[in-house]
C-alpha cells in the first residue's frame, strides 16, 4: 500500500517529496515566508503564539545556521491570510495542516512552539505519528504551558476594552499598534479565536513521544512558571532539558538572541551524525 509521506529509496536517499493537496498554492497559503535551501540538514517549522504571524517567528528564527531551513506556519485569519476567517479549535487546525506538512517531511525536521503554538506543534506530532509519517527529530518548547496543566480563562469572552487591556498586559504588542483603531479591529478577531482555542484545549492520554525535548521558560514569567515546565517531561521518553531565559512571558522579544542561540546550539546536536 503506498504511503501519504515521503519515505527513503532502498539505497538511503531521500525519495522525491510527494504531491501536497492543492500543490505550491497549499504550501505558499501555511508558509508564506518559505526560502528553500538545498543544502539545509534540517527544516525547522516554527508555530506562532496567540495573536501572533508567522512573519514575526520567520524574522527571529531566518538568522539561525545555514544547515537549517526556517518554515514559520501562517495561521488563517491573518497577514497573508486575512481574508480567512481564524479558527477557534486547535484539532481543526491540526487537521488541516497536518495534510499540507507531509511533503516537506522528506528530511530530517524539528518544531519550535511559542506559547499556545507549543499545544499546536505537539497535537501535530501526535498526529503525524498516528498518520505513521515521519517523526520530529525534536520538539522545542517556548513560553508553553503543559496541557494537562491548562485551565479555561474565558479571555475570548472578554469586551473589546477588556481584551485590549489583556493584551497590552501581555506585552507583546507595540502601543502604537494598540492605539491604531483599524488594525486593532483586525486584530481583535483573530486573538479572540486564539484564545478560545487556548481555553478549549483539552489533554491528550496519548502515548508519550519518542523524541527529545528542549524547554525554555522566562525567568519572571507565572505562565508558565518555571515549576510548571517541569511537566514537559510527561510528554516525551527521551532526554528532555529545560532552560529559564530572562524576561517574562515574550521573552522572544526581550531577549531573541540568547533563545536563538540556544536553539541552534540543540539543532546542531540533533542533526549530528
Amino acid at each position: 500500500m503506498s504511503r501519504p509521506y515521503p519515505v527513503s529509496g532502498d539505497d538511503g536517499a531521500p525519495a522525491k517529496p510527494a504531491q501536497a493537496p492543492g500543490g505550491a498554492a497549499e504550501l505558499k497559503k501555511w508558509f508564506p515566508f518559505w526560502k528553500p535551501k538545498p543544502g539545509a540538514r534540517l527544516r525547522l517549522f516554527c508555530f506562532p503564539f496567540a495573536g501572533g504571524s508567522a512573519s514575526a517567528l520567520h524574522r527571529w528564527a531566518e538568522p539561525l545556521g545555514p544547515f537549517v531551513e526556517v518554515l514559520a506556519v501562517q495561521y488563517p485569519g491573518r497577514e497573508t491570510r486575512f481574508r480567512e476567517p481564524p479558527l477557534k479549535r486547535s484539532s481543526t487546525l491540526v487537521e488541516a495542516l497536518g495534510p499540507a506538512m507531509l511533503p516537506l517531511l522528506d528530511r530530517p525536521f524539528a518544531f519550535f512552539g511559542y506559547s499556545l503554538g507549543t499545544a499546536i506543534s505537539l497535537a501535530l506530532a501526535h498526529w503525524l505519528r498516528r498518520s505513521g509519517a515521519p517523526a520530529p527529530r525534536g520538539m522545542m518548547m517556548a513560553a508553553g504551558l503543559p496541557p494537562k496543566l491548562c485551565r479555561p480563562q474565558g479571555a475570548h469572552t472578554l469586551s473589546d476594552e477588556e481584551l485590549i487591556a489583556e493584551i497590552r498586559r501581555l506585552g507583546a504588542t507595540p502601543p502604537q499598534v494598540l492605539a491604531h483603531r483599524e488594525l486593532m479591529e483586525l486584530l481583535l478577531p483573530v486573538v479572540r479565536a486564539d484564545f478560545e482555542m487556548m481555553d478549549t484545549l483539552t489533554h491528550s492520554e496519548e502515548a508519550p513521544l519518542c523524541v527529545p525535548m528542549a524547554i525554555w521558560g522566562g525567568r519572571e514569567d507565572s505562565q508558565p512558571s518555571p515549576q510548571a515546565l517541569e511537566t514537559w517531561r510527561d510528554y516525551s521518553t527521551q532526554d528532555c532539558s529545560i532552560q529559564l531565559i530572562p524576561g517574562g512571558h515574550f521573552f522572544l522579544h526581550s531577549a531573541p538572541d540568547a533563545l536563538r542561540e540556544d536553539v541552534e546550539r540543540t539543532l546542531l546536536r540533533w542533526v549530528a551524525p
